[in-house]
Parts: C-alpha cells; structure tokens; sequence
C-alpha cells in the first residue's frame, strides 16, 4: 500500500474504531492533529504511535505548530515566539535574529519528533504587508529578504532536529485583507508586483524546502483560480519557474476560500489536478468520507515518493531530550523572548 493523497483529521485524543477503518482507506495519506487531540506529551506520543502502526507506509502525522498563537501543544511544551519577534530582532541584530530562528526551529521540531509527530506546517513564508490580519505577527517581516534569511535559519533548525519543513501560504497571503478561513480571498496585484512575496519562496527552495502549502486567494489579474487550484500558480510558477520538487499540499479545503471549486469531492479534485500532491479534509467527517469514497485515481509513484520523503526522521525520545543540555539552553533562549 502506497501513501494515499488525502490529509484527514480525528476528533479526539485517542482513535475510534471509525477513524480506524477510515484512516485504511487506500485513498488516506495522513492525519492533521488539533489542540482537540491533545492531552499530555506522553498521550499524543501514545496517539502517534497508533497512527503510525495501522499501516506500511505508516500514514503521515503533522501539525500546525509555528508558535505564537498557532501552537497545537501547550502544556508540557516549550512555549514558541510568534515570527514577528526573530523579524524585530532583526532589525536590530540580523546574526542574532538568525541565531535565533535556528534555535526556534530546532526546538519546535525536536519536542514534535520526540513525540513521533512526522512534521509542523512551518514556516510562513508570508510578508507581512500590514493589511491581513489572519497573517499578522505568523510572519516573520515586511521586507523579503529578512523572511528568507530567517526562514532559511528556521528550516536548517528543523532539518538539524530531523523534521522536513513546509512553507506557506504559496504566493503569499499577506497582500489581501479577508480571512481565507472565513472569506474567498483576493488580491488585485499584478504577477510583477508580487515577486517580492515569491523571494522567501524561492530562497527556501533553494535550501531544501520539502513541502509547499497554498494560499485559498485568487488573484483575478494573473489566474481566475485561487492558488491552491491554479494550474498557473502550482505547476507554470512552482514546478517550473521555481523548480520546486517537493510536496505541495493543499491548505484545508472545507475553508470559505476553497467552496468555490464545488462540493468537498469535487474540491479535492480540483487541488489534485491543479498539482497538490495531497488535500487536506479537515473538520468536515462527512465529507472526509466523501473524499476518500468519491476519488477517481490512479496512482501516481512521483508524487508517492514525495510523500514518503515527508517522515520525520530518528530522533531522541522525551526523556532523553530532557536530559540533553543543547536542549535546554535552547528552551532557555526561546522562552525568554516568547
């Protein structure tokens, strides 16, 4: 069995006998958890640890964990800065702010692998242009060039630490004030102004960027489909002007942004033909099991392969990373400008 190209989620800290079956489905790739399915560290490390063994190749595990106010796991992790405080830095001190992110991305991926999670959806990649509230202090700057530089820093953390990065929100959703959770959101610029949102793109691909997620915005004046559908976007920019090899993964397609593309079947679809190499179903059950049943595919070994390469790799177990000293002066370092 093959990794399926479909993300799902579940509803609570310990698996039911349907998420079980669901998550078998041949179509099933991997699960996204919630701060809803977390307890403790040693009752996710228990759900993972589940997961991962109801099938060979075990089934991806990921998370949102950037830090600030999307981070997943609280009690009993280290309490991670938003971006914006490494881009404030920066400004005064560019070797520290990098320093710095290094450390940050280490540290959020060695706690998550310490657990068995495969990998966090981080960093933004985002400019934060002032105008979208959604994105906010999740970026790192306003100026290109320091969000590569830090999130060049961050991602060599989280590789040192053995865990894959994924960029987002492919390209850029910083430009457009609505919520693409709650709103189809659009940006009215023209391709050549957005090439400084693509800079920290392109520089992370050149570091080894593994995964890419979309933005649910359109921009009318280049292409009539939101990015995460856009054949321009995702394969002309992404695959061929950017070279990007990695994964692409949709961003959650039950969210207002993506409803335009039809029901959640046809959605999946579109992300899939558009050039994702899975879509992400979350918060919607019946219309998981929509997706999983409705999908016509065939089997496509490239994208598989991606997929694979997405698993998070050896790394220390809890008690053992609290015993490690690089450990806790990194806990240190970050907590004090958390």
């Amino acid at each position: 069995m093959t990794l399926g190209p479909v993300m799902l989620d579940v509803a609570g800290p310990e698996l039911t006998a349907e998420e079980r079956e669901r998550l078998l489905h041949p179509h099933a790739g991997g699960v996204i958890l919630f701060t809803r399915n977390y307890r403790s560290p040693e009752q996710v490390s228990a759900l993972v640890s589940d997961i991962h063994g109801l099938r060979e190749p075990r089934l991806l595990v990921a998370v949102d964990h950037e830090g600030g106010r999307v981070q997943r796991f609280r009690a009993g992790f280290a309490p991670l800065p938003p971006a914006r405080h490494f881009g404030e830095i920066y400004n005064e001190n560019p070797k520290r702010a990098k320093r710095l992110a290094h450390t940050a991305g280490w540290l959020m991926a060695a706690e998550l692998r310490a657990v068995g999670v495969d990998f966090s959806f981080a960093p933004v990649l985002d400019l934060d242009r002032g105008v979208s509230t959604v994105i906010g202090d999740r970026a790192f700057h306003r100026e290109p060039v320091a969000v590569a530089d830090l999130a060049v820093s961050y991602i060599a953390g989280m590789a040192e630490a053995g865990m894959a990065a994924t960029g987002k929100h492919f390209p850029g959703h910083g430009g457009c004030a609505p919520d693409s959770h709650l709103a189809l959101a659009a940006d009215e610029r023209e391709y050549g102004d957005i090439a400084e949102d693509l800079l920290p793109f392109e520089r992370a691909i050149q570091n080894g960027l593994a995964g890419i997620m979309p933005a649910h915005v359109v921009f009318p004046r280049i292409d009539a489909e939101p990015a995460g559908f856009s054949r321009f976007w995702l394969q002309e920019v992404l695959r061929r002007r950017l070279r990007f090899q990695g994964v692409i993964f949709s961003d959650d397609l039950s969210m207002e942004g993506a409803k335009g593309a039809g029901d959640m079947v046809d959605r999946a679809h579109a992300a899939l033909a558009a050039g994702c190499d899975m879509a992400l179903v979350c918060n919607d059950p019946a219309g998981a099991a929509e997706v999983l049943d409705g999908l016509k595919l065939e089997d496509d070994p490239v994208s598989s392969l991606r997929l694979v390469r997405m698993h998070g790799r050896a790394a220390p177990a809890r008690v053992e990373l609290a015993a490690d000293a690089a450990y806790r002066e990194a806990v240190r370092m970050i907590t004090s400008i958390a």
